[in-house]
């Protein structure tokens, strides 16, 4: 197993790796829309922490050698499903291949985010 790690990506915020690469494989930790150069959250509604999370994403895939073109699966959480919309309006313009999608309502994530979503891609 190879631990991914980039500097364009929020450092993780407890004891886990941006992402882990098995076989063709990699699976990423859950991103929520820290700004890597704050260290913060820095939008405050869901269609700015969607379009930071995608960036976050990108860039742990591409870290990894991966794209969002070789996504197979993504698991999305939403703090309000009203959000759901819109985010899966920003979702679509980054997942073009469409792959297998897991999208649910959670009560909290971790800093307030209103979005998290992790993937695992080929490489």
């Amino acid at each position: 197993m190879k631990k991914i790690a980039t500097e364009k990506a929020p450092s993780a915020i407890g004891p886990y790796s941006q992402a882990a690469v098995v076989g063709n494989l990699v699976y990423t930790s859950g991103q929520i829309a820290i700004d890597p150069s704050v260290g913060d959250i820095v939008a405050k509604d869901v269609r700015g922490q969607t379009e930071q999370v995608m960036k976050n994403l990108g860039a742990v895939l591409e870290a990894a050698g991966s794209s969002y073109q070789k996504a197979v699966k993504t698991t999305c959480f939403l703090a309000d499903m009203g959000d759901f919309a819109v985010f899966n309006e920003i979702y679509g313009r980054y997942f073009t291949e469409k792959p297998a999608r897991s999208c649910v309502a959670v009560a909290a994530l971790p800093k307030g985010a209103l979005v998290e979503v992790e993937v695992i891609a080929e490489l």
